[in-house]
């Protein structure tokens, strides 16, 4: 009996049944070919959201920048303004015989008086200024009275007094070129009177002491001055020394090392192309 095989009837293949087909195998679930090549296509790496990221990182860099620019010059000016007050300040003024003022004299912990010790301190000097024009005033008075100039405006050293011994000791500083001094010098008074004059000339005087011998006690000081017209240093003591009586006189002082011939002066050699 001849078998006779049976054929399915399949529908017509179409163009369109060939496609989806083709999607199917390339997994595109069921997209046309032209979806699919869409979807698979290479995508921008950097998207608008990405942009704008970086736009506000950008800004928020650069506004910090601008804040540390502005609290560093707000910190200069602060530094500036604080240095100038400080050097307006200025440390603290000697006083007569090298005394420090002000708040330098105040003990650790003590109370300030009521008032700006500044103001109080001004006005000190500026009473103690008086004072001492007063005093000049009257002592050049007396001596016109005399129809004489008075010691420290003469040429020559008054003869009064008359030194015995010198003990001076010297410090030289080769940084800066200054030094300071000691000197102790023993005199002998053979007219009374309550003047010491002495040759001296641009020197800083920093204090002044005058006593009797080594076991009595000192004479107080009324005031000192350089006079520059006759290159002299001035005492002035309160009352006269005695005649026949032997004194000591202290001064210590400080100066500049001058680079000429005068005093206590610098000089230098070359030797070999080496300043020395």
């Amino acid at each position: 009996m001849a078998l006779e095989e049976k054929r399915e009837k399949r529908p017509p293949v179409t163009p369109m049944m060939i496609e989806e087909e083709a999607a199917l195998r390339n997994g595109s679930r069921g997209l046309p070919s032209g979806s699919w090549a869409e979807a698979a296509g290479p995508r921008p790496r950097t998207t608008e959201r990405h942009i704008a990221v970086h736009k506000r990182l950008v800004l928020g860099f650069a506004v910090s920048i601008l804040a540390l620019l502005a609290v560093t010059m707000i910190a200069v000016l602060l530094s500036v303004r604080f240095e100038e007050c400080g050097a307006a300040a200025g440390p603290p003024r000697a006083g007569g015989n090298g005394s420090l003022s002000g708040a330098a004299r105040q003990p650790p912990g003590g109370r300030q008086p009521p008032g700006r010790p500044e103001e109080k301190e001004e006005a000190r000097g500026g009473e103690a200024a008086a004072e001492e024009k007063e005093e000049e005033e009257e002592e050049e008075e007396e001596w016109q009275r005399r129809r004489e100039p008075p010691p420290w405006a003469r040429p020559r050293l008054p003869r009064h007094l008359r030194p015995l011994h010198y003990n001076l000791m010297l410090s030289a500083f080769m940084e800066n070129f200054t030094f300071s001094g000691e000197v102790n010098v023993q005199l002998e008074v053979r007219n009374a009177s309550r003047y010491i004059v002495l040759h001296a000339h641009r020197m800083h005087i920093e204090a002044v002491r005058v006593a009797e011998d080594k076991l009595a006690g000192g004479v107080r000081v009324a005031r000192s001055f350089l006079y520059p017209q006759t290159q002299v240093f001035v005492v002035v003591l309160n009352r006269s020394l005695e005649v026949q009586r032997s004194y000591n006189l202290k001064i210590i002082y400080n100066a500049l090392i001058e680079n000429e011939l005068l005093g206590f002066f610098r000089s230098s050699y070359v030797l070999h192309g080496e300043r020395r």
